[in-house]
């Protein structure tokens, strides 16, 4: 038993989702049970407005659940402190940094808070994961520069670079590839990919790339007004549950080419 929990990273019991208010609860989905193990690589599927990025907020503590239990490392999340949360689980959203003169480098040392002193003073084992995550997310040619004048790509994997600096085993992002080029988001598919299968990091992403989900995810979650249904890609496609993410006539899901498409007129 210990065996198989120690592999499991994060693990949700009867969760429900959405929003509180004084005056009323909105919840988006609810009765939510799975597990996802260490090292793997998840992708949320769903159309805008599903409830994505409410659950990536839950399962990462910046909200609260309505009901439920989320288990991050077999503790519940509710019992981390902000600096023990820190240690064990990184976040990379898609809200715009304040402005300031950082450099490549100092925003990406910026994950080792958590670890420094009051003073933020760097120890050579510090600089040691700073540099390790520069060289992982290739951006060894840029960490003199100011991170505004980054493409959408370069600062995309600044911020993966800063994740994992943090030194955490679950990275959560939301929507990371949501204003990139086609190049770029290939190349940030493929690292988030070579970093759960080398670096044994659990990476949880909310995307609509579906086709990249499929070629890439060990598991896909997916999320519709009616269902959340978890699983393998190629499971899912032979039992046409991913048929089921969009609700509109027009559009079915074509098996062979691993794509939504438009249908024929017949």
């Amino acid at each position: 038993m210990d065996s198989k929990k120690n592999h499991i990273a994060l693990k949700v019991e009867n969760l429900s989702i959405g929003y509180q208010s004084k005056k009323e609860t909105t919840v988006i989905t609810s009765n939510l049970n799975f597990e996802i193990n260490r090292g793997a690589f998840v992708c949320i599927l769903g159309k805008n407005g599903i409830g994505k990025s409410t659950l990536l907020r839950t399962l990462s503590k910046v909200q609260s659940p309505i009901e439920g239990t989320v288990f991050l490392n077999g503790s519940k999340l509710s019992s981390f402190t902000n600096p023990e949360l820190a240690k064990n689980l990184s976040l990379v959203l898609t809200e715009k940094l304040p402005e300031s003169n950082l450099t490549v480098f100092e925003l990406i040392a910026l994950g080792r808070q958590p670890y420094t002193n009051w003073i933020g003073k760097l120890t050579n084992n510090d600089l040691d994961i700073i540099f390790k995550s520069i060289k992982l997310t290739g951006l060894e040619h840029l960490i003199n520069k100011k991170y505004y004048e980054l493409s959408d790509g370069q600062f995309q994997r600044v911020l993966i670079s800063r994740a994992l600096a943090q030194d955490t085993n679950t990275i959560i992002l939301d929507e990371p590839t949501a204003h990139l080029d086609i190049e770029h988001t290939l190349e940030t598919f493929q690292l988030l990919k070579e970093l759960a299968v080398k670096e044994n990091k659990t990476i949880i992403i909310s995307t609509h790339e579906i086709q990249l989900a499929i070629q890439s995810a060990e598991e896909l979650f997916l999320m519709t007004e009616n269902d959340f249904i978890g699983g393998k890609p190629s499971d899912l496609i032979k039992d046409k549950s991913i048929d089921a993410l969009f609700s509109n006539n027009s559009i079915i899901f074509d098996a062979v080419k691993e794509q939504f498409v438009l249908k024929q007129p017949s």
